[in-house]
């Protein structure tokens, strides 16, 4: 099969494309024909090497984690799905060496669920570990309807779909970005707060009665001078500084759940969510995709499309 590969850490002039084995079938896995993947800060980060001491990684290594396509094989123990089955994925394995950036995939099933019927696969492809780490956050600290929780880099793609998923939920939601993506973060159904200096008077009177919960995926100082205005210590949940366990709230990294995942598929399906597709590299540029990821001033997610794009 054609694939993304790469035989020791670096920046994206690593990343090579060719050939490489098709992936063996495990017994809780499904083969599955790759239509897009997508780009997430974490790719780049293993290729460089950062999570070494982390995760396992047996070279040449594919990257990926995210996948939307077609299952061609279940494993002998599958009976979640069949083929021909159109599904997403969040195909995070133990060890670092087979990914998503490939025509090809064997990813568990505790990884999948249903692609949308109602979005592209470049779409679709974008939603797995974004979505999740939205979804897994504001379920940590209870957002419910009629709630106001901040969402902390409502730009990027967590935030994008963090704004979308409280708002479905029945909360209000405030996010934080920079003014030109105010306009944005209106359309998204937030009421946008600039970042930096003086953010803590902006939310007082934005919120004069106070937060109910606050999610972070950015870091830095502006989470933190939020707390003062949140009504339960607890309610605030990090995917970005593992200190907010410190300040009594949850650090998160996202997990695969098929659950999780089909009620992001249902929500997308009902109009509530609807991916922020920022651009789309074909396979044998992903060196180009990481470039741009790098520059980190993507509006919502990158794609990789591999083979036939059509519905």
């Amino acid at each position: 099969m054609k694939a993304v590969f790469y035989e020791k850490y670096g920046d994206p002039d690593v990343l090579q494309y060719g050939e490489q084995p098709d992936p063996k079938v495990g017994p809780d896995a499904v083969l599955v024909d790759v239509r897009a993947s997508s780009v997430n800060p974490v790719d780049w980060k293993i290729t460089a090497g950062y999570l070494d001491a982390v995760l396992p990684t047996y070279f040449p290594v594919i990257p990926g984690w995210d996948v939307a396509g077609i299952v061609v094989q279940p494993g002998p123990s599958v009976t979640e799905f069949q083929a021909g089955d159109e599904v997403i994925g969040y195909a995070r394995m133990d060890t670092v060496g087979l990914g998503t950036f490939a025509e090809r995939v064997a990813a568990p099933v505790r990884a999948l669920a249903r692609k949308p019927r109602n979005v592209s696969w470049a779409e679709a492809a974008t939603i797995p570990l974004v979505g999740l780490t939205a979804y897994q956050s504001l379920e940590a600290v209870g957002v419910a309807e009629g709630e106001t929780v901040l969402v902390h880099n409502g730009a990027g793609g967590v935030g994008t779909y963090a704004i979308q998923i409280a708002t479905a939920w029945g909360a209000r939601v405030l996010a934080t970005a920079s003014e030109k993506n105010h306009d944005f973060l209106r359309s998204l159904g937030a009421e946008p707060l600039t970042y930096g200096e003086g953010l803590a008077e902006r939310i007082a009177e934005a919120a004069p009665e106070g937060l109910d919960a606050v999610v972070d995926f950015v870091g830095g100082d502006d989470w933190v001078a939020s707390l003062e205005h949140l009504k339960t210590p607890e309610r605030v949940a990090s995917v970005a500084d593992a200190e907010v366990k410190d300040k009594g709230g949850r650090y998160i990294f996202v997990r695969p759940n098929p659950a999780d995942l089909l009620a992001l598929t249902e929500l997308v399906e009902a109009g509530s969510v609807t991916p922020v597709l920022a651009e789309t590299f074909p396979l044998e540029r992903a060196a180009d995709a990481f470039r741009s990821s790098i520059e980190g001033h993507v509006r919502g997610k990158i794609a990789i499309t591999i083979g036939d794009q059509g519905q």
